[in-house]
C-alpha cells in the first residue's frame, strides 16, 4: 500500500513541488526582465523630455524671448531653470516661460533623496561627445548608471 497525504501521493507531491519550482525559476527571470524593459523605457523618455527641453529653451534664446549672456551658449546653467522657469525677456508683464512641468528623475539612479537633477551626468556646450564634462550650460544629459541596456549598449550612452 502506497503511503497518502490528503488525497495526494508522496510521489505526486513531490512531482508537482518540482514543476512550481522549475515555473518559479522561470518567473523571476522573466519578472526581472520585465521591470528592467519599463525602466529602459522610462529612461528613453526622460531622455527624450529634457533634450526636447534643452532645445526649446535654446530655440527661445534664439528667438529673444529669454536674455542671453554675453558669453553663454544659449543653454540653461542648470536642469532646475526647464521646470522653475525663467523670465521672458519680450513680456512686458515679465511672465515665466516652463519647458518643463517637473524634472524627471533617472530611473537607474538608486538615491531616492538625491534631487532630480543630480541624478542625470550634465554636458557642458563646450565639452566633447566622448568624453562629456560638466560646465557653465547644460547642453545634454546622460544616465550615471554603470549598467549595459538589453541591447547591449550602456545606459550612460543612450
Amino acid at each position: 500500500m502506497k503511503p497518502r497525504l490528503s488525497g495526494f501521493t508522496l510521489i505526486e507531491l513531490v512531482v508537482t513541488v518540482a514543476i512550481v519550482g522549475i515555473l518559479a525559476s522561470i518567473a523571476v527571470p522573466l519578472s526581472e526582465l520585465g521591470m528592467q524593459r519599463m525602466k529602459e523605457q522610462e529612461l528613453r523618455s526622460a531622455l527624450r523630455q529634457i533634450r526636447e527641453a534643452l532645445d526649446a529653451y535654446k530655440q527661445a534664446t534664439q528667438e529673444g524671448r529669454i536674455q542671453r549672456r554675453a558669453d553663454g551658449s544659449g543653454y540653461p546653467r542648470s536642469l532646475d531653470e526647464l521646470a522653475g522657469g525663467v523670465e521672458d525677456a519680450k513680456s512686458l508683464v515679465r511672465t515665466k516661460i516652463y519647458f518643463l512641468r517637473r524634472l524627471p528623475r533617472d530611473p537607474f539612479f538608486s538615491q531616492s533623496a538625491t534631487s532630480a537633477a543630480d541624478t542625470w551626468g550634465k554636458r557642458a556646450y563646450a565639452s566633447p561627445p566622448d568624453a562629456p564634462f560638466e560646465g557653465e550650460d547644460v547642453f545634454d544629459v546622460y544616465s550615471l548608471s554603470e549598467r549595459v541596456g538589453l541591447n547591449g549598449v550602456p545606459y550612460r550612452e543612450w
